[in-house]
């Protein structure tokens, strides 16, 4: 029977991230006593598991084969020892979602679940990437888009709650300006666009619209986040598309007004990433269910 198996657990994490510095941050030891541990493993086994291409330290066959068993072995192993430390529904949990999401979604309702769980402390940070949930000691991920599947690893939990449309939001004042029959009229303001549109751009709105000519626009601001691109066009400056949800309390006020009911072809779709293996899926089960009752009545 192996006795080391620190030396499997290195291997793993260096393996799955092609690099000796992140495993070393994910298991917060140093780069060097990464690298050792390996040589150990690699004298041990009598066989070379890694091979340097530029900055990536990639698997050879031998490395390849030992990562698939590893990895399958260690989960077990993993989910085992959570099984015997799951830990109850009060504690602490982690989540992270965009910036957008967090501040004007989440923020505004969650004195409403602190209300009703209160021995649950809910832990919150941003981020628009698809960061490294285990390396950040991340519980929950609330992720939005199309690619949100393929960017899940294969031993994380993706679950699917639903989508939906985006529409042009501006202001009420803005509306009134506009000729609502007509949305070509939307090239003679301004264009709030993030900086990476990815799926959700003007010019797929524009050409489902049936509007030629967006581009030779001009008018363009371009933000980083949803929030800042509504807080832009809640002062009346210019248009930008969203998700309803993000803005439902001024919409329901008429401060802002979705112009053209004509919807993105792309939808926001929405899931939770979580890892099934986690000691804490009660209080996780208990945030993703009151966050998607929250959902259904946006």
């Amino acid at each position: 029977m192996f006795k080391n198996i620190n030396l499997l657990v290195t291997f793993e994490c260096a393996a799955r991230h092609n690099s000796y510095s992140l495993a070393a941050q994910e298991l917060c030891i140093s780069q060097a006593a990464v690298s050792q541990q390996i040589r150990q493993l690699e004298a041990l086994l009598n066989s070379r598991l890694f091979v340097r291409k530029g900055k990536r330290m990639l698997p050879t066959q031998q490395g390849v084969a030992l990562f698939e068993h590893a990895q399958k072995g260690l989960t077990i192993l993993n989910k085992g020892i959570n099984q015997v430390q799951r830990e109850g529904i009060d504690g602490e949990l982690t989540i992270t979602s965009t910036q957008a999401f967090i501040s004007l979604w989440l923020m505004p309702r969650l004195q409403g679940f602190t209300e009703r769980y209160p021995n649950i402390q809910i832990n919150v940070s941003s981020s628009a990437n698809f960061v490294d949930l285990k390396q950040a000691h991340i519980d929950l991920a609330i992720r939005f888009g199309t690619t949100v599947e393929q960017h899940t690893p294969d031993n994380f939990s993706c679950e699917y709650f639903g989508e939906s449309p985006v529409y042009p939001i501006c202001s009420n004042g803005l509306a009134k300006q506009l000729n609502l029959n007509d949305p070509a009229n939307l090239l003679s303001q301004h264009i709030v666009t993030l900086t990476h549109a990815g799926p959700y751009d003007w010019p797929s709105w524009f050409n489902a619209a049936g509007v030629k000519g967006v581009e030779h626009h001009t008018l363009w601001t371009k933000v980083n986040s949803t929030d800042m691109a509504i807080s832009a066009v809640s002062s009346g400056h210019g248009v930008t598309l969203a998700a309803s949800y993000l803005c439902q309390a001024q919409l329901d006020s008429g401060t802002l007004v979705i112009p053209y009911k004509l919807p993105h072809p792309n939808k926001v779709k929405r899931y939770f990433v979580y890892d099934t293996n986690s000691s804490r899926l009660a209080r996780l089960q208990i945030f993703t269910d009151w966050l998607n009752n929250e959902m259904k009545h946006c």
